[in-house]
């Protein structure tokens, strides 16, 4: 039986005769709400308590009181579920639930609850696991997006109608405005990914025209070297002047060509060629490429660079300042994610396969840092020793950058497998519900101190405990692509389930559609400076939309094994061989095959079920596939 955690809340009695008498520092000796999350272990109907337990098995008792109400977490697009008059029906033993509510620091410290959120029907079961559930989100998410830019379907896609800037509602600016290159790309990947998981047309018009505004506005040829290079972005004034930006003007990287902007300029337009086979993107992507190999690549040690010059573009110019010939997960890590996977699932070309390897081999070789942290180093200077006294990460560790290597690692460890590759990942899945998560609540972190002071039991939290969405994604895909690859393994459902429920229960805005940029540790909104936006430097349709395809991919096909349909719509001799590849993202190879596939709405035999691969027939007109994957 679980004992009953003890909080003390309560600081001594005060002297009746001395009323100005200080109670013991730092006592809990006030009330305070706050958020509960765990697994029920009993439920008196009679009392209204329910006794439950937190992740990391702490007991607690809260008493439901007369103004308590309580909902099942819903998706967007969803209407209100209540649920207050299925408490005993549903608060049985093992119930994932989330309790917010009151602390009071009484002789009995007591726990009065405000609002109870479900994760799904029955403890066997949770929302997020539903067939089509990610599906309808991403709809709901690209829908709110091209409404908030170009007000569609009311006026057309028109990209000059673009802001960088969203409120929460949707609102933006008429005139002065900034398009940034990479939020752009950015929402391009969000709208072709919805087009490969619903079909719907409008969806692909926002892709290929955000793809061509990126390639006609924010691509610049080097006649000379035969390279590309993407802006920034462009300032647009009053009467639509463009002013063209080749230097960042984001803070970090102030003045300086930054590796990750090269890098998510390529994120849509990789992801819409995937679609279309489009032989300007791959030529686009091919040239992007060369500039990463010829500028940024460090020949000697491994690596790319974090920044180069605008004019010399040398790595070693003094005029980069703190961003003189460093190198940094953004750098390194990166390419995989935004555009390299996609750019290889869409090809299967060995130059690209040979660069994911190159890229995980130096992130195996250089980013643990065990002996001093339970993260990895995140960056680095030119010699690969450790830069600690960077800007504002110093020696501060982003828990969602640990995330994302073990879940990226597991993707290229399906078609390229190495012992060291899984090791790497699977401790990061070991240690980051240690030091990165909330136990209490659930939910991932920020950015913590990597180091321990010596007395603290706790990694600091560098600036606050919100928790940001992009980092939940990074949470959520590793522990599902850790527990397809590995189902013994429970820890890894156990941290997939909680960490899509929080997300679930209190990420998404029911209001004005979309998703909130931040939420308190409690899973309020945080709704402050431009975290309250939904578009900004940091934020357009991309994390929450790759959380909803790739949540699919691995859901259907590697955990609960049923059919998933995907669409594309490739262009006349588009792909090399005229031969369409359709697998979602890199799987245990033999896992999935191909069982259906029509094009233009009827039956089509021509694929090869094994490879995952379409030939399409010759056609003088875009065609229209459908596939059918299923698990073996």
């Amino acid at each position: 039986m679980t004992k009953m955690a003890k909080v003390i809340l309560k600081g001594p009695s005060l002297s009746k005769s001395t009323p100005f008498a200080l109670s013991a520092v730092n006592s809990l000796n006030f009330t305070f709400s706050d958020l509960i999350s765990g697994y029920v272990t009993s439920y008196d109907s009679t009392s209204r308590v329910i006794e439950l337990t937190t992740s990391d098995k702490r007991a607690y008792k809260a008493k439901i009181t007369a103004n308590t109400y309580a909902k099942q977490t819903q998706n967007l697009g969803e209407d209100w579920q209540d649920r207050g008059g299925r408490l005993n029906e549903l608060l049985i033993e093992g119930q994932m639930v989330f309790l917010y509510g009151t602390f009071f620091p009484e002789q009995e410290v007591s726990f009065e609850v405000n609002y109870i959120v479900f994760a799904g029907e029955s403890k066997y079961s949770f929302r997020y696991e539903e067939q089509g559930w990610w599906i309808k989100q991403i709809d709901s998410i690209a829908t709110s997006y091209i409404k908030w830019q170009f007000n569609a379907p009311t006026e057309a896609i028109d990209y000059r109608n673009y802001r960088t800037l969203i409120s929460l509602t949707g609102g933006k600016k008429d005139e002065d405005y900034l398009q940034e290159t990479d939020t752009i790309s950015r929402m391009v990947y969000g709208m072709a990914s919805a087009y490969m998981l619903t079909g719907k047309e409008e969806f692909l018009e926002a892709a290929e025209k955000g793809t061509d505004y990126l390639r006609d506005k924010m691509r610049f040829v080097d006649v000379d070297t035969d390279m590309i290079y993407w802006y920034h972005g462009q300032k647009v004034g009053h009467g639509g002047q463009e002013q063209k930006l080749l230097v960042s003007e984001f803070g970090d990287d102030y003045d300086c060509i930054p590796a990750y902007e090269q890098i998510y300029a390529l994120a849509g337009p990789i992801q819409t060629y995937r679609l279309s086979g489009d032989p300007r993107i791959l030529q686009d992507a091919e040239k992007t490429i060369d500039l990463f190999d010829t500028y940024f690549r460090d020949k000697e040690k491994g690596g790319y660079y974090s920044h180069i010059h605008a004019v010399t573009l040398s790595a070693h110019e003094e005029a980069l300042g703190r961003n003189k010939a460093k190198k940094n997960w953004n750098s390194v890590g990166d390419h995989a994610p935004a555009y390299l996977i996609n750019l290889w699932l869409a090809t299967e070309t060995d130059r690209y396969k040979v660069m994911l390897e190159d890229t995980f081999d130096t992130i195996c070789n250089h980013f643990p840092d065990y002996d001093e942290s339970p993260f990895v180093q995140e960056k680095f200077f030119d010699d690969w020793s450790k830069d600690q006294q960077w800007g504002w990460q110093q020696n501060r560790a982003v828990v969602g950058h640990n995330l994302k290597i073990a879940w990226n690692l597991m993707r290229f460890q399906a078609i390229q497998p190495k012992e060291i590759y899984k090791q790497l990942a699977t401790k990061i899945a070991d240690l980051m519900p240690k030091v990165g998560y909330d136990q209490q609540r659930f939910g991932w972190y920020d950015v913590v101190d990597r180091v321990k002071e010596p007395g603290q039991e706790y990694h600091r939290y560098a600036w606050h405990d919100r928790k940001a969405w992009w980092q939940q994604e990074q949470g959520i895909l590793a522990y599902l692509i850790l527990s397809g690859h590995v189902p013994d393994q429970e820890d890894y459902k156990k941290y997939s389930d909680e960490s899509a429920a929080f997300y679930n229960a209190f990420f998404l805005d029911h209001n004005d559609g979309g998703v909130y940029f931040n939420v308190l540790a409690n899973g309020v909104p945080y709704l402050m400076g431009t975290e309250r936006f939904k578009g900004s430097h940091s934020m357009s349709a991309y994390h929450s939309t790759e959380l909803c395809f790739l949540s699919t991919v691995y859901i259907d096909l590697m955990i609960k094994k049923r059919p998933l349909d995907l669409f594309f719509k490739p262009l006349p001799n588009g792909f090399a061989d005229r031969v369409l590849r359709v697998a979602p993202d890199m799987l245990p190879p033999g896992s999935v095959t191909i069982t259906a596939c029509s094009i233009d709405d009827q039956p089509y035999d021509n694929y090869d079920a094994k490879a995952l691969s379409v030939q399409l027939p010759d056609s003088n007109h875009r065609l229209r596939v459908k596939v059918t994957l299923t698990p073996n």
